[in-house]
């Protein structure tokens, strides 16, 4: 059994927690020691028997430095936290690491919004840093997890409640084909990350009906424009959004196939049930549920999303798909800068 002291902790061994956790811990230089904490015990036995995770990353062998555990207990020692779950997930595991009287600095690599209530809906950090002892923070960008797992070129955005948090994790991850940029716009990293899978349902909809490369980058467009009206709202700013952690995530998470909430969209277009595609994914497509949130949020700002609230209806099936997009395709325009 492997020490489980490391000076990076990595809660969560799906596809991103794997490839961000690989990355780290075959660096050729100032290698931190790495452990990553699988959500159960037996999901950690076999990935430290087969040196794979096939389930999430297929494909890709596990780096013989990275230490694999299960548990709290196993991020006793470590000097940061970072947190690869679903973002339904992060309340739960702060709150049980918390217990468990862990405090090093904890940085999430989740994206979407967390449920307040039955009906509310918020940024995570708004949650978990009056929670949690020590600065927090999140990572974001575009970014598939497999092609970061292969050493692909990836460029991601770092903000934090303390600029200095946002400076060592992005130092610390930061390699031959890994950049990562710091920004202290937490809200606008946030926002960008949550709403962009909502309008790559959108966009694979509009492919999946059809409608062509020009569809495709108008509803890229105007999503943005929404983004950024909420992450304006929200008290973040809007050159953020024209970043990575914006614009970059955005244009990726819409034309690239390996998109999860890409392919809902289009398999929606082919007229299969939701709970049939989410079921086939095996992953979770954290725009089903954000644009819920999303559209809590714009009615609480008194702000206008209409590709949000369009595909919110879509998944309510309140809304028949070819419908809602060729309704959004005749909305009357207004100024583009609206």
């Amino acid at each position: 059994m492997p020490d489980p002291r490391a000076e990076v902790a990595v809660f969560g061994a799906g596809a991103w927690g794997t490839a961000v956790a690989c990355h780290l811990a075959s660096r050729a230089h100032a290698r931190p020691r790495v452990v990553l904490i699988a959500r159960t015990r037996e999901h950690a036995d076999a990935l430290r028997r087969e040196r794979r995770n096939e389930r999430y990353l297929p494909g890709i062998a596990l780096p013989d430095a990275l230490e694999i555990a299960a548990g709290a207990g196993a991020a006793r020692h470590a000097e940061l936290i970072l947190v690869a779950t679903p973002i339904g997930a992060l309340e739960g595991l702060v709150d049980a690491l918390v217990a468990f009287d862990l405090r090093a600095p904890l940085v999430w690599l989740s994206k979407g919004f967390v449920a307040v209530g039955d009906d509310g809906a918020a940024l995570a950090h708004r949650l978990v840093a009056p929670r949690w002892p020590s600065p927090v923070g999140v990572l974001s960008g575009p970014s598939f997890a497999d092609e970061v797992a292969r050493g692909l070129p990836t460029a991601l955005a770092a903000a934090a409640t303390d600029p200095a948090l946002a400076a060592r994790a992005a130092e610390l991850l930061r390699g031959d084909m890994l950049r990562v940029y710091e920004t202290d716009d937490l809200v606008g990293v946030e926002v960008g990350g949550a709403v962009k899978n909502v309008l790559a349902i959108a966009a694979g909809l509009s492919d999946g009906l059809g409608y062509g490369h020009n569809a495709r980058a108008a509803l890229i467009t105007r999503g943005l424009a929404e983004i950024s009206r909420l992450a304006v709202a929200e008290g973040g700013r809007r050159e953020t959004l024209m970043g990575l952690a914006g614009l970059g995530d955005l244009v990726l998470t819409c034309t690239g196939d390996a998109s999860r909430n890409r392919q809902v969209g289009l398999a929606l277009a082919r007229g299969q049930p939701l709970d049939a595609i989410l079921a086939r994914l095996g992953h979770v497509a954290e725009g089903v549920h954000a644009a819920r949130a999303a559209r809590v949020l714009a009615h609480r700002h008194a702000i206008e999303m209409p590709i949000t609230e369009a595909i919110a209806r879509v998944l309510e099936g309140a809304w028949p798909v070819r419908e809602a997009v060729e309704a959004l395709l005749r909305r009357e325009p207004r100024g583009e800068e609206r």
